[in-house]
């Protein structure tokens, strides 16, 4: 199955595909099963993506979301705020997500050998559990590039390596939380002409939350590139969207992100509609592929993805964007 679905290239292929892990999900995650149960669903009254029922988000607070017997080799936590109820994305084979982040960043950047890899993740490196470093950590590893390397609290020797590698001409990927960013370009201004900016979310407490458009116009001129990138992925995922700027997201062949109706779950609303954003992330084969997370957002007719802030009762965690 693995073969299949990092091989999918056509929307007809990504449906069938699709229903065949909603029936493997089915019969062999007990929480989704009983999920589906409650809602009067079998799957064999399923035959198109948009009737898929999706698990909410918050069932990887309070249950272990499995849909293999295989012994766990990872459990990744999303951060959360103090005191807080943390999700766990309990992982029973790495291979899945070291794969589909590797084909995700080949299919929207190219090789990672290409890139040197500078990560500014201060709050992601204090704590154990981590996706995101764990990505990260691998890409830098990936890269083979003896200047790719993790960066804490020593901004000065960030900046000055921004900008000798920058003035090479080697294609430098700069992946940083967005206070962190904020910090470094408020002690340094740059005129990046070979260097990715990638931010990968809100403020984190550290800072007050800005519009995307707003923190963007901010970091574009403190880093002097045309467009700051974004990374969407969230600790129950497996899969990441990307954007190139804008805040507009792609999903790469084996995830989609559908829109439901904020008054009734269960109907998909058409294109171009504000909506709550359910994803689709097949990656998560041995965990729950059909997710309904506590995001809101837009699908464009070209299947980009617009994600426009969060339900007002959702708490701000891991590495969802700021409200807008």
């Amino acid at each position: 199955m693995k073969e299949h679905i990092f091989k999918i290239s056509s929307e007809k292929e990504f449906s069938k595909v699709a229903l065949q892990v909603f029936k493997h999900q089915f019969k062999n995650n007990r929480v989704y099963r009983s999920f589906c149960d409650l809602l009067h669903i079998h799957y064999s009254d399923i035959t198109k993506i948009e009737e898929i029922p999706f698990l909410p988000i918050q069932f990887f607070k309070t249950k272990q979301i499995l849909s293999s017997t295989d012994i766990i080799q990872e459990t990744f936590s999303s951060s959360g705020t103090t005191g807080s109820i943390t999700s766990k994305h309990h992982v029973t084979d790495l291979s899945w997500y070291e794969t589909s982040y590797l084909k995700g960043f080949d299919y929207f950047y190219g090789d990672i050998k290409e890139y040197a890899v500078l990560a500014l993740l201060p709050n992601y490196l204090e704590r154990k559990g981590s996706s995101l470093v764990y990505m990260v950590d691998d890409l830098i590893k990936k890269s083979n590039h003896t200047e790719s390397g993790f960066y804490l609290n020593n901004l000065d020797e960030l900046a000055k390596k921004l900008i000798e590698l920058d003035k090479k001409g080697q294609k430098v990927l700069l992946i940083g939380v967005s206070f962190a960013l904020l910090d470094l370009i408020e002690k340094h201004q740059f005129n990046l002409k070979h260097t990715i900016v990638m931010e990968t979310g809100g403020m984190k407490g550290r800072r007050k939350e800005l519009i995307r458009a707003e923190l963007h116009q901010v970091l574009s001129t403190g880093f002097g590139v045309s467009q700051i990138h974004s990374e969407y992925g969230m600790t129950e995922l497996l899969s990441q969207a990307y954007s190139k700027g804008n805040g507009i997201f792609n999903c790469p062949p084996w995830m989609r992100i559908l829109i439901r109706d904020t008054e009734d779950a269960l109907t998909i609303l058409s294109k171009e509609k504000n909506g709550g954003v359910n994803i689709i992330d097949l990656a998560n084969y041995n965990s729950c592929s059909f997710i309904a997370t506590q995001d809101l957002g837009k699908v464009h007719a070209d299947n980009s993805v617009e994600i426009i802030g969060r339900f007002d009762n959702s708490d701000i965690r891991g590495c969802n964007l700021m409200v807008l």
